[in-house]
C-alpha cells in the first residue's frame, strides 16, 4: 500500500523505526573488499582468511617499510589512509565496497544483515558495530581483554556506537561512524569524491556528513560486528585520542554548526550555571519554572502534562551530564585557570566515579575511571591544538536550543 511505504519511509528517515528486510539485491560475492594497510602484514594476513566470502579484494600498502607481497598496489611513501581508501575503491568493479582496516576482523556472516539494507536505494552506507577487547583469537585480543586497558576499551572503545541500531546523523545519538568498517555504494563515493585526502583524521566523519548533506542515508547496523585491535599500550592509545581531538578544527570548518561540544536549552545551562555558582537552589527555582512552560507548549499534541514534566526534568538532568563531559572533555583548559573553574573541573569527574563504581573490584575501578578521565583529557588536549592550529574556536562553542527543557 503506497501510504504504508509513506508512512514507513517518515518513521525511518525520522530515526523512529530501524528496517529490516528478508533479503537484497546484493551477495557477500557482490561485494569488493578494500584493505588500507601500513606495516601491519600479520592484521592482513588475518583479516583476509577471515574475508574469503568476498571474491574481488584490493590490498593498498601505503609506504610499508617491507612491501606486503599481498598488495593490488602500492604507494612508495605512505599518503595517508583517505588516499589509500581512494586509490582501492577507485579500482572496484562492484556497486558495493567494504572498508576494513588491517587491525580488524569481522565476525562470520557480518555482511548478512549488512547487504539487506542496501534494498533501500537512498542507503548510501552501512556500518557494523566495531567492537574491541577479547572477541576474535585472529587479533590476538584475549590477552588484552586481561589488561586494565583492555578492558576499559571493551567498555567504551571510541569506534563502538553501541549495541542500538540508528540512522546517522550529525549531533545525534549516532553522528558518526568509522571507516575501520564500512560498507558503501560505489556511486555515492564517486558522487561525492571520495575521501577528502587532506585530512589525516576525521576523514571517515567528513565522509559521511558529506553523503547526509547530499540527502541520502547511512546507517548503522550492530547486529554486524567487525572486532577491532586496540593499541598496544597506554602511550600509543592516548597519542590515537589526541589525533582524534585534532580533526574537530578541520571538520567544524567544513561543516559548520554540525559540532560542538555540549548542545542544550538556554535553560538547562542557566540552571546549572548557577548551581555551579554555589546557588543551588536558584538554579533548581529555573528548572522548575522552564519545566512548567513546557506542558504549555506540548498540551496542543496531544502529550499530558505529567509526561510533559518527565520530558523536561529527564531534559535538566541530562543537560547536566553533558555539560559535565564537556568541561571535563573540552573545556579544562579553560577550568584550570580560575579556583571556581577548578570546582567545576572536580565536580564533572562525578559521572566517571559514578561509572566506574559499577565495576567488580576495587582496583579496577579505580584504574577503569583513571582511563576514563586519562580518555577525555587526551581528546580535549587534541581539539585544543587542533583551534590553535587552524585558528578557529568553533568546536569549543556550545550550542543552544530555543524551546525551555529541551536538551541535545
Amino acid at each position: 500500500d503506497p501510504r504504508d511505504g509513506r508512512l514507513a519511509r517518515r518513521l525511518v528517515d525520522a530515526g523512529l523505526a530501524h528496517p529490516l528486510f528478508d533479503s537484497g539485491p546484493y551477495r557477500a560475492a557482490d561485494v569488493t573488499l578494500v584493505v588500507p594497510v601500513k606495516d601491519n602484514a600479520a592484521g592482513l594476513a588475518a583479516l583476509l582468511a577471515n574475508t574469503a566470502e568476498m571474491a574481488d579484494r584490493i590490498v593498498v600498502d601505503d609506504g610499508s617499510a617491507t612491501p606486503l607481497p599481498q598488495a593490488t598496489l602500492r604507494n612508495p611513501a605512505p599518503r595517508g589512509p583517505a588516499a589509500a581508501r581512494n586509490s582501492g575503491w577507485r579500482l572496484a568493479a562492484g556497486e558495493l565496497v567494504a572498508f576494513l582496516d588491517s587491525d580488524t576482523v569481522p565476525e562470520p556472516g557480518w555482511l548478512d544483515t549488512v547487504l539487506p539494507l542496501f534494498a533501500d536505494p537512498q542507503v548510501a552506507a552501512v556500518a557494523p558495530r566495531v567492537r574491541t577487547g577479547p572477541g576474535s583469537t585472529a587479533l590476538g585480543s584475549t590477552a588484552l581483554g586481561s589488561t586494565a586497558l583492555g578492558r576499559y576499551e571493551t567498555d567504551r572503545s571510541s569506534l563502538d556506537m553501541g549495541a542500538e541500531p540508528a540512522a546517522v546523523r550529525p549531533l545525534s545519538r549516532v553522528s558518526y561512524v568509522p571507516t575501520a568498517a564500512l560498507v558503501v555504494r560505489r556511486s555515492a563515493l564517486a558522487a561525492a569524491g571520495g575521501f577528502d585526502e587532506r585530512l589525516r583524521f576525521g576523514e571517515d566523519v567528513d565522509l559521511v556528513w558529506r553523503l547526509v548533506a547530499r540527502g541520502q542515508t547511512v546507517r548503522y547496523q550492530p547486529a554486524a560486528v567487525v572486532w577491532h585491535a586496540a593499541r598496544p599500550g597506554l602511550r600509543a592509545w592516548l597519542r590515537q585520542r589526541y589525533d582524534y581531538g585534532t580533526s574537530a578544527a578541520p571538520l567544524s570548518a567544513r561543516h559548520p554548526d554540525k559540532l560542538c561540544p555540549v548542545r542544550m536549552s538556554r535553560w538547562s545551562a542557566a540552571a546549572w550555571a548557577l548551581a555551579a555558582a554555589g546557588h543551588p537552589l536558584a538554579g533548581l527555582a529555573v528548572a522548575a519554572v522552564t519545566a512548567g512552560l513546557l506542558p504549555r507548549k506540548l498540551r496542543g499534541r496531544g502529550l499530558p502534562s505529567a509526561a510533559s514534566l518527565g520530558l523536561a526534568a529527564r531534559g535538566h538532568l541530562g543537560a547536566g551530564r553533558l555539560l559535565a563531559d564537556a568541561v571535563r572533555r573540552t573545556w579544562w583548559p579553560i577550568a584550570l585557570l580560575s579556583p571556581f573553574g577548578r570546582r567545576v573541573l572536580l565536580a564533572s569527574l562525578l559521572p566517571c566515579l559514578i561509572a566506574a563504581a559499577g565495576r567488580p573490584h576495587d582496583l579496577d575501578r579505580l584504574r577503569w575511571a583513571a582511563l576514563r578521565i586519562a580518555d577525555d583529557l587526551a581528546y580535549g588536549a587534541g581539539v585544543w591544538a587542533g583551534c590553535l592550529r587552524h585558528r578557529t574556536l568553533r568546536p569549543l562553542r556550545p550550542r543552544f536550543a530555543e524551546w525551555p527543557g529541551r536538551s541535545g
